[in-house]
């Protein structure tokens, strides 16, 4: 009997859904403290079918080990400007009792050799679905704005070259990953200016937003 593919990858799209609206609200948590916000923004996919069947083929995955063996098919970004705010936000996520941390994986302070970095969380994470709660597995990638436009670009190529990526292409590639890490470097070496900056420009942004409140307020009684 042919699997219901769309039954079977709906707890993950009612997953991915959750998480978006928390991880977002812990964001605009930080934003109203007037605080350092170490979230940039936050994105999350439910891996194409094709992509899954393509994975599962690859490792060696039979189809009914799915749910056990791939903790990836519901996935969540949460992009950081400052490599510090990394372990800030796993801290967070450690704290929560909605998720349980199966995994995690290092792969700043252990880059990939190909020059990926990233952080990965895998999660255990429940959803209440008709027939009950389903727990199930999801990938949490935490990263700075330059690891991620690497990491895009790096997904493409492999695409592209369905996973066998030239060596020239790949040497240019991690020459390509350092840099962007000297660049979060550089960035962190002036943090403090850059918050400062953020801070005053965000208030002058709040005074605007009340001032045009209050027009409209004194126009309409």
């Amino acid at each position: 009997m042919e699997r219901d593919w769309d039954t079977f990858l709906a707890p993950y799209e009612l997953a991915v859904a959750e998480l978006k609206i928390k991880l977002r609200g812990l964001r605009k948590q930080y934003r109203t403290s007037g605080g350092h916000v170490p979230i940039e923004f936050v994105t999350g996919r439910v891996k194409p079918l094709e992509s899954i069947l393509n994975k599962a083929e690859l490792r060696g995955i039979s189809l009914d080990r799915l749910e056990d063996e791939m903790s990836d098919m519901a996935g969540m970004r949460i992009m950081c400007q400052f490599v510090e705010d990394i372990p800030l936000v796993v801290e967070i996520l450690r704290r929560r009792n909605d998720m349980k941390i199966i995994q995690e994986r290092d792969y700043i302070t252990n880059r990939k050799a190909s020059g990926y970095r990233s952080y990965h969380l895998v999660i255990e994470y429940p959803v209440q679905m008709l027939e009950g709660e389903k727990k199930l597995l999801a990938e949490i990638q935490i990263r700075t704005l330059s690891m991620n436009f690497w990491a895009t670009i790096e997904h493409s190529m492999n695409y592209k070259y369905k996973g066998q990526i030239p060596e020239d292409i790949q040497r240019r590639l991690f020459r390509a990953a350092e840099a962007a890490y000297q660049l979060d470097e550089e960035m962190s070496s002036i943090r403090d200016e850059i918050q400062e900056a953020q801070h005053l420009f965000n208030r002058k942004e709040q005074k605007k937003e009340v001032g045009k409140h209050g027009t409209t307020d004194r126009n309409h009684p």
